[in-house]
């Protein structure tokens, strides 16, 4: 072979080489193919796209959110309660200044006046960021989102979007511009249950959308971004800073598009929106029921923003007639007797009182106050006044629940004796207490169910201290207070942490209910159009008191109602247990009592009439001297049961017990070593507080010092009873309760 064929041949293998390592993905994937595969795909989408165009047509109805109907909160009965919802009044584009149409545009949409109705770049990452399940991120145009309002859905999905650009841009041909932005001015959602620029103007600054300020409409067009974070009432800081940067972005914005002067936005501030105002027609009772059910939902995942859609049936437990019957008893028993003009302190009397069934654990009847509209706080589910005495219950409770003994040893129940001398500094404590008893009394050595009958400080002072000021702390949190702001302190025994009627009475239905968990519950079902309902908490829990405590305490406060501070509510017709409480300089006074059907609880609250409406005395109210837990709130409690309870008045409590007034008559010490001490058997006007004392209450110098006072000598026991006073250690320091004066109250 010739070098010239040598050399062909090296040539050939070398072209096969080539061929060779060109092969596989190379031959698969040419600059060809690949140009031909991407314009295939485009033709796809190109024909896809018209044939959608030719399908989906504009609707002829606004879609039912663009009507949505109200929200409707029902009686148990099923008859309405209230209606709340869509706020919305539509107005024409000649009612919104021109200036404030120029913010929607400025913050939403700056090419709105020259775009076809759809932004493809912003869509294309809003549909981008759907797949990837980032939610609400997209770009839409003010058309778009109009579209979406009144004609669509809030649906983040991949065939709703398509649909919305379709609409879109038959929508831009068939509508002028004004149009399309009346429509999406009011048809959007501004927080505060405000659909529509006319009701979000009134509900933000209180007027009507044609004098709305520039700044004002800025304002409102930065909040539909996010209604809730961004409404200045309630956001965060860091959602105030990002409102007042999109307020700032906006103003900027307009100055850009020649809409306004520079020197004139250099002078404009941030247009503090107004507070907050109840709805008209949650007047009354209504609008605290109405609030506590939308609070009650929000804590099952539905926001404020799934509200203020509307479309919601919620039914309350309320029974109608019960309802009436406690807002009759409240006006016949206190405020038909305040007189503000006369008396300065009626006008700081408030009420608030709820009433349970313990078997449902239904929130059957509500007072919040003297009306929503005007006093906006419910009474009944505030938690800033103490309970007082109407917490030596739980006390008891623990005591019989994890079978503590006093000092020496003794078992504690309600026979147990103890030393009711008033001052007696407590024993086993690192911190000193020694609380006064109401006017001072003493009783000398009094058995624990005379002096639950008469709330004697001294006595469950000392008893919390036995048991484990802690393991009371617990108890509490079991029963439904809130444990985590409760200090283990003696102080703690006299109720001074803050309680509300509606914890109060959960813990008293679970007493009544045999020591099973009742978390009180208003709302009973809730569902929105034909969407799932809500998943309610079920109000009746496991066992959280065996049921021998739990009935033995429902007998000791039996004797309370029959022979202590809680005659006013005695009635022979059905059996009750209840405790008074009044608490600390008579801020506050309470009576909780339940019968085997019913719990309620009823507080009266001294609060200024004035700002900024801090905590004041009781003590005058209605034309008397001290107001105690066994005057207004018994009678009101006594009046409301009476007509409540309807034709189930023969009701007695099925007690598994046979401890307390309630199965047996309370041990007497016998008269020959205690008849200077004790009665044998006090009267209720000698026993009970429910009358003013002549003697002033002891200041706080009085009632506790630096260093504890000496004990003084106790009488003996009593021969009748085998149970010895309880005895303990030394005391280090007082307790002050925080800075809180003990209760002198029942």
């Amino acid at each position: 072979m010739g070098r010239a064929e040598t050399r062909r041949a090296r040539k050939r293998g070398s072209r096969r080489a080539k061929r060779k390592r060109g092969g596989g993905i190379g031959r698969l994937f040419t600059f060809k193919k690949l140009l031909g595969a991407f314009f295939t795909v485009c033709l796809l989408g190109i024909l896809g796209f018209i044939g959608l165009y030719l399908v989906v047509d504009v609707p002829a109805n606004a879609n039912g959110q663009a009507t949505a109907q109200a929200n409707v909160y029902k009686y148990a009965n099923g008859s309405v309660l209230a209606r709340t919802g869509f706020n919305r009044e539509s107005v024409p584009i000649s009612d919104i200044p021109k200036d404030v149409q120029h913010t929607f545009v400025a913050a939403e949409n700056k090419t709105f006046y020259q775009d076809s109705g759809v932004d493809l770049k912003g869509t294309t990452r809003g549909i981008l960021n759907t797949l990837r399940g980032r939610g609400k991120q997209g770009g839409s145009t003010i058309t778009q989102q109009f579209v979406k309002n009144y004609y669509l859905t809030q649906d983040q999905t991949v065939s709703r979007k398509l649909k919305e650009i379709v609409i879109s841009l038959k929508v831009d041909q068939k509508l002028g511009k004004n149009e399309i932005l009346a429509g999406y001015i009011n048809t959007s959602y501004y927080g505060r249950g405000a659909y529509g620029i006319e009701a979000a103007a009134q509900a933000y600054y209180g007027v009507h959308t044609r004098d709305l300020t520039v700044q004002q409409g800025a304002y409102l067009a930065s909040l539909l971004q996010a209604p809730s974070q961004y409404d200045w009432a309630v956001a965060t800081d860091a959602g105030r800073k990002r409102v007042q940067e999109r307020w700032n972005y906006t103003l900027d914005n307009m100055v850009e598009m020649k809409w306004l002067d520079p020197g004139k936005r250099q002078g404009l501030k941030f247009p503090v929106p107004d507070k907050p105002k109840p709805s008209s027609g949650l007047k009354g009772q209504k609008g605290y029921l109405v609030k506590l059910a939308d609070d009650e939902l929000k804590k099952q995942g539905v926001t404020e923003d799934d509200l203020a859609r509307g479309g919601w049936t919620i039914s309350l437990g309320v029974e109608k007639k019960r309802q009436s019957a406690l807002e009759s008893a409240v006006k016949e028993k206190l405020t038909s007797k305040l007189d503000p003009k006369t008396r300065d302190v009626d006008a700081d009397a408030q009420a608030g009182a709820v009433s349970v069934d313990p078997k449902t654990g239904h929130i059957v009847a509500l007072y919040g106050g003297k009306g929503y509209l005007e006093h906006f706080v419910n009474n009944a589910t505030r938690d800033d006044y103490q309970p007082a005495s109407t917490f030596k219950p739980l006390i008891l409770a623990t005591a019989l629940e994890k079978n503590s003994t006093t000092q020496d040893g003794t078992p504690i129940t309600p026979d147990t004796v103890y030393d009711g001398t008033s001052r007696r500094p407590v024993k086993g404590s690192a911190i000193g207490f020694a609380p006064p008893n109401e006017d001072e009394k003493d009783y000398g050595p009094i058995s624990v169910q005379t002096a639950m009958n008469n709330s004697v400080n001294s006595v469950f002072a000392q008893m919390g201290v036995d048991v484990g000021l802690e393991k009371v702390r617990q108890t509490a949190g079991q029963l439904g207070m809130d444990a985590e702001k409760m200090s283990a302190r003696p102080a703690m025994t006299l109720g001074s942490m803050g309680a509300s009627p509606l914890q109060m009475a959960g813990v008293y239905a679970t007493l009544d209910n045999h020591g099973k968990k009742v978390t009180p519950q208003l709302v009973t079902s809730a569902q929105r159009g034909e969407e799932a309902p809500v998943d309610l908490p079920e109000p009746i829990g496991g066992q959280v008191l065996t049921r021998t405590t739990a009935d033995t305490v429902t007998s000791v406060l039996t004797g309370v109602v029959q022979d202590g501070t809680g005659t006013a509510v005695r009635n022979t017709d059905y059996d009750i247990a209840g405790k008074t409480g009044t608490s600390d300089d008579n801020k506050s006074a309470w009576f909780v009592g339940y019968t085997p059907r019913l719990v309620t609880a009823v507080g009266l609250f001294g609060e200024d009439a004035d700002a900024p409406h801090g905590h004041v005395t009781l003590r005058g109210a209605g034309g008397g001297g001290r107001v105690n837990g066994g005057g207004y709130p018994a009678e009101i409690w006594a009046a409301y049961t009476q007509n409540a309870l309807g034709g189930e008045l023969s009701a007695r409590f099925d007690l598994d017990t046979d401890l307390g007034a309630g199965v047996a008559p309370t041990p007497t010490p016998t008269p020959t070593e205690t008849e200077e001490s004790e009665s044998p058997s006090p009267s209720p006007s000698e026993s009970s507080s429910e009358s003013a004392s002549p003697s002033p209450s002891p200041s706080p110098s009085e009632s506790e010092t630096s260093d504890p006072p000496e004990e003084s000598a106790s009488p003996s026991p009593s021969e009748s009873s085998d149970l010895p006073l309880p005895d303990g250690g030394d005391e280090e320091e007082q307790d002050t309760g925080h800075g809180k004066r003990p209760m002198f109250g029942e």
